[in-house]
């Protein structure tokens, strides 16, 4: 399974990269509000992250709400780099905007998904990748992961005649909160997961290897001693 980040932070992006997991990175609008982001500055921070990533794709989302709108802004961002996926919310208007992307050669990350049927709507519309949710399914006390178990069978059931060359489409697992998040995504069969920075570190301690590294210290600090 792949691992991206869920950020606009560039520090993050840049730590995350340095671990040498890093295969991509998903942001959206509440992410680059939480840095401090400005409009006018906000095609200038995408390619900032195009830059540090690379080749890897970076997914920048749509804000505008009809089907032309989406189109126009799919066709401008991703202009700003090679490697930029154009993120659409699953709604009437965005599948035909990621048709008319998709035949541009276009890649789309269909965002917001919390169904079978949304996913399976998605890959036949020609998304690149697809992400249904899964921390917030839990937050109104329902298990996300069950959900994913669905999109997952679902949408490998079949082909789709779109990005067959890359390996697509792709689902993302995303609003990810803990390394179980990952874990299930893993067993299940989920290609990505999209993970922010603070839940990815999460995923590198267990209390039982931070108990062993202090032991292994205190007992090297006593062979120094001796």
């Amino acid at each position: 399974m792949k691992f991206f980040i869920d950020t606009a932070n560039l520090d993050e992006i840049r730590e995350a990269k340095s671990w040498g997991i890093l295969s991509g990175v998903t942001t959206n609008p509440s992410l680059y509000a939480k840095i401090g982001g400005k409009l006018a500055d906000f095609e200038a921070h995408m390619s900032k992250i195009c830059d540090l990533c690379e080749d890897l794709p970076v997914s920048a989302e749509s804000t505008a709400e009809t089907c032309e709108g989406m189109v126009e802004e799919g066709r401008r961002l991703a202009a700003i780099a090679p490697n930029i996926v154009v993120k659409l919310p699953i709604c009437e208007a965005s599948l035909p905007a990621t048709h008319t992307l998709t035949l541009e050669g276009i890649r789309v990350n269909m965002t917001l998904i919390f169904s079978a049927p949304q996913a399976l709507l998605a890959a036949r519309a020609g998304a690149r990748y697809i992400s249904p949710f899964v921390g917030r399914f839990d937050d109104i006390g329902d298990d996300g992961i069950q959900q994913l178990e669905t999109v997952v069978s679902c949408v490998k059931n079949f082909s789709y005649g779109c990005w067959e060359a890359e390996g697509g489409p792709e689902i993302i697992t995303a609003s990810v909160r803990t390394p179980n998040h990952v874990t299930q995504a893993a067993l299940l069969g989920a290609d990505i997961a999209t993970v922010p920075f603070s839940a990815l570190k999460k995923c590198v301690h267990h209390p039982l290897t931070d108990r062993g590294l202090e032991s292994f210290a205190a007992d090297w600090e006593r062979v120094k001693n001796a």
